[in-house]
């Protein structure tokens, strides 16, 4: 998590889940890989956060979508909004930079997973990119 963090809270479209947490990281990170574009719709953007430090209000209407033997998704079953990727290992915590109370305090730093990125769109911002999590990415 970067070393500057903030409150946030947000919820879903509805409104039929709210959370709020603190520390989050204000760096959002967008990952490009298949999965995430499938779940989504497009990319999947999200900042850091612990599950332990998530406190969630409605909880009852998540569901949770197991993506992977790695992590599973949350989202509300009424809206369909996504809200969070969850570790199944530790307390590692994706909170969607979308889901969050504007104004958001957070900003676009990196990009993950880019060798699998959509074939209809490029990546343009000049900010980091990497080839899974956390290999830089060399074209």
């Amino acid at each position: 998590m970067s070393n500057d963090s903030r409150a946030i809270s947000g919820g879903c479209y509805c409104g039929k889940v709210r959370y709020r947490t603190t520390p989050v990281s204000n760096e959002v990170t967008e990952c490009h890989c298949s999965q995430c574009r499938k779940q989504s719709g497009h990319r999947y953007a999200a900042v850091d956060a612990r599950g332990g430090d998530v406190q969630i209000e409605g909880a009852e209407n998540i569901t949770w979508f197991r993506a992977s033997n790695q992590a599973e998704r949350g989202f509300c079953a009424r809206c369909g909004s996504h809200l969070f990727w969850r570790s199944l290992s530790n307390d590692d915590m994706g909170i969607l930079a979308a889901s969050i109370d504007e104004p958001s305090g957070v900003h676009l730093a990196r990009h993950i997973f880019v060798e699998d990125k959509g074939d209809y769109y490029e990546i343009t911002d000049g900010l980091p990119q990497f080839t899974g999590a956390d290999t830089p990415y060399a074209p």
